[in-house]
């Protein structure tokens, strides 16, 4: 895979986070939030951190795309996936049943990203050939075209009364859009670097941004100030960002690696979670469940997933911090298995149902869906 320095683009693949010695851009320090949470870090030491009996087991193996996989998505009423492709298309599939439902064409370029409305009837999608497209799940049709950004969209997101839309772009701006007229609303000047992620909070107030500036935004939606800055003291690249189901924090992806849980009010990090390989790649992470047998439980198995450049998936306990599981990839499609065979960067999870889809670059093509055994 090579980066075509001219266009800042990797040729085949769309959902690519550059090397962090070309992506660092200027340091911003004025905010800097000193590490509070060496002791919480755990490292994967020996297979014994690893519980050895599988807690999710594949289901289905979907074929479709022509080139690496940039995101994938669960409908918010679970009925449906959602996936985005370098190929220039977003596929809709029954995931229970593995089958493939529909097939969205209209972009130029590779699609890096895809957002689900709330009521599971819209679709978004975020395309390097800097445009956005809405599209009608039930009458599987074009809605409208978004225009405004100056070079790649990265990332989109609906928030969650479903009439606005948030992307960000390698021109280093997020802007905010009405999803009915396809209006720009605000564009905000975010970042100095590629903006990689953007998240709303539950009720829509807030927005989260992240970028290779190594920085993290939290936004006011409706006038668009500036509320928190979050910035580690290494201060490396960021890959990933999104809001935690109750709001009150945010999962921090970095290329070094890391996963970080913070709370933004106090600008403290609470958890951090390792094992994964993420230093070239914008991996995608997810929130997700697995439920006991008594589902009053479930909350004491609350998870954090993220894909991995060694092919893998990880699965961690998200309060105790450790790896439930991991999801071990392949060396290449000849090799004995059901892991992928390329560098995962997307992940989401069906948390009502304990179901996580996955989903990788070029030499694999393919999104796996893979379910949980209920524990005691």
């Amino acid at each position: 895979m090579e980066l075509n320095k001219k266009t800042n683009e990797v040729e085949g693949n769309s959902k690519v986070a550059y090397p962090a010695e070309i992506l660092a851009g200027e340091n911003v320090r004025s905010q800097q939030t000193p590490e509070t949470d060496h002791e919480n870090t755990i490292e994967i030491g020996d297979k014994s951190d690893i519980i050895q009996k599988p807690i999710f087991r594949i289901k289905h193996t979907l074929r479709g795309h022509h080139s690496s996989i940039a995101s994938v998505k669960f409908s918010p009423d679970g009925s449906m996936l959602a996936t985005a492709s370098a190929d220039k298309t977003v596929k809709l599939w029954n995931w229970r049943e593995g089958t493939h439902i529909h097939t969205f064409e209209g972009h130029h370029k590779g699609v890096s990203d895809v957002s689900w409305s709330a009521d599971s009837k819209y679709l978004a999608s975020a395309s390097d050939d800097t445009t956005i497209l809405s599209w009608d799940v039930e009458q599987r049709k074009f809605i409208r075209r978004f225009s405004g950004h100056t070079s790649f969209v990265f990332c989109v997101n609906f928030n969650y009364t479903g009439n606005m839309l948030a992307s960000g772009s390698f021109d280093e701006t997020v802007r905010l859009w009405d999803f009915k007229t396809g209006d720009c609303m605000t564009v905000l000047p975010a970042h100095s670097d590629p903006v990689t992620a953007v998240h709303f909070n539950k009720d829509s107030t807030m927005l989260v941004s992240s970028a290779y500036d190594g920085l993290c935004r939290i936004w006011n939606s409706s006038n668009g100030t500036c509320l928190q800055t979050i910035i580690r003291a290494d201060n490396p690249p960021v890959s990933f960002v999104r809001f935690s189901p109750n709001g009150k924090f945010i999962l921090v992806g970095t290329l070094d690696s890391k996963l970080k849980l913070w709370d933004y009010e106090s600008r403290k990090c609470v958890k951090t979670y390792t094992g994964h390989a993420n230093e070239k790649f914008c991996c995608f992470a997810a929130f997700g469940a697995q439920y006991s047998k008594d589902s009053q439980e479930a909350q004491k198995h609350a998870l954090v997933v993220c894909g991995s450049e060694e092919h893998s998936v990880f699965i961690w306990n998200l309060n105790e911090k450790y790896v439930l599981q991991q999801i071990h990839g392949r060396k290449s499609s000849e090799e004995e298995g059901d892991g992928h065979c390329d560098v995962v960067v997307a992940v989401d999870c069906y948390s009502q149902g304990g179901v996580i889809a996955s989903g990788a670059l070029d030499k694999d093509r393919t999104v796996k869906i893979w379910i949980s055994e209920p524990t005691d």
